[in-house]
């Protein structure tokens, strides 16, 4: 029994990873934020992810037993993070780009992201608990 195998819960695992991987950069950023020559590096997930999901419209999926069947319905896949580098611009006189207030932001907002993530893995959980406990 595969409980927590669903494609839901795969996406919010791969968001809370994403997230993870976007604190280490952001932090990364305001580290340097005074380091001359340093460009700032972002992560993008949640829109790939967004993109991938408007792109699907069927929600049937054929059951595959031999992998040479054709896939029949849902084919979609969870992106994965991906890290840009801002060579393109300056901000400071020692050509750094890293705006300390925006990167302060996007922390706070990614901190919340993160809380909300785990607080849906968390219900899910605890839906499903209930659901075998019969409770």
């Amino acid at each position: 029994m595969q409980l927590l195998n669903g494609i839901g819960f795969q996406r919010l695992e791969s968001a809370v990873q994403a997230a993870n991987l976007r604190q280490g950069f952001l932090v990364n950023n305001i580290a340097n934020n005074d380091t001359p020559y340093f460009k700032r590096s972002s992560v993008a997930f949640e829109s790939l992810l967004q993109n991938e999901m408007n792109g699907s419209t069927l929600t049937l999926e054929g059951r595959r037993t031999n992998e040479r069947h054709f896939h029949i319905g849902l084919t979609s896949q969870i992106p994965t993070p991906s890290v840009l580098t801002d060579q393109s611009t300056v901000i400071n006189n020692n050509l750094n780009n890293v705006d300390i207030d925006s990167e302060m932001t996007q922390l706070a907002e990614n901190q919340l992201r993160y809380n909300a993530y785990i607080e849906q893995i968390n219900y899910q959980i605890k839906m499903k608990r209930t659901a075998v406990e019969g409770r």
